[in-house]
């Protein structure tokens, strides 16, 4: 898949991007966890993801948040990947004009920023979010669910307890709005075991949402 370079708000960011063959297919954009701890757009639940949007028809992007491999900058805690995240966002419609529809994902950090991105660009048609952090991130942007989609989590996750998760998956939603909620069973919070799960979970997901 190709290397793009994208421009950043503080300097250009490193990505990888897969074009579909129809220019009206759907785009999403995918979002790796934390770099303090390892966190990259190779990282393998983002990897994954990208794979399951590319088999999907989708035009996908992921990229590196500034400050990572040979993106520009320096790591935030969330503003600066917030702003990041947005001039992605941008790129990837731009490259993609004529899209269908759109989606966001994220998986960790990544699901945090998604999240956020969902808020404050609107026009997105369904997410996923993996992991999400909602034992020591503030998730309090999200008053009620307006966009459907898709929360999956590991019951085993040592990082974040599934309590915390479930308030998340259990605040209001909008009328007609689903938000699911795929619990992996044995899955740690770096999906090793449960990978292939959650694959299977999230693939069946969009296709749902696509079909």
């Amino acid at each position: 898949m190709p290397s793009v370079t994208i421009p950043g708000p503080a300097g250009s960011l490193e990505g990888r991007f897969h074009r579909a063959a129809s220019p009206d297919a759907p785009v999403a954009l995918v979002l790796h966890p934390n770099p303090k701890f390892g966190g990259t757009m190779n990282t393998l639940v983002v990897y994954s993801l990208f794979t399951v949007f590319q088999d999907a028809g989708f035009s996908v992007l992921r990229f590196n948040f500034r400050g990572v491999g040979r993106s520009v900058g320096e790591f935030t805690g969330g503003p600066g990947e917030l702003a990041d995240a947005q001039a992605a966002w941008a790129w990837l419609r731009a490259e993609c004009p004529q899209a269908k529809a759109s989606w966001v994902a994220g998986f960790s950090f990544g699901s945090w920023i998604g999240l956020q991105l969902l808020v404050s660009e609107g026009g997105f048609n369904s997410f996923v979010a993996v992991a999400p952090p909602a034992n020591n991130l503030d998730f309090s942007f999200l008053a009620e669910w307006r966009t459907a989609g898709l929360i999956a989590h590991g019951t085993a996750d040592q990082l974040v307890p599934e309590e915390a998760v479930n308030q998340l998956v259990a605040k209001p939603r909008s009328d007609g709005v689903t938000v699911d909620y795929a619990p992996i069973a044995g899955a740690g919070h770096f999906f090793d075991p449960g990978q292939e799960e959650l694959v299977r979970v999230v693939s069946r997901f969009v296709k749902q949402r696509t079909s």
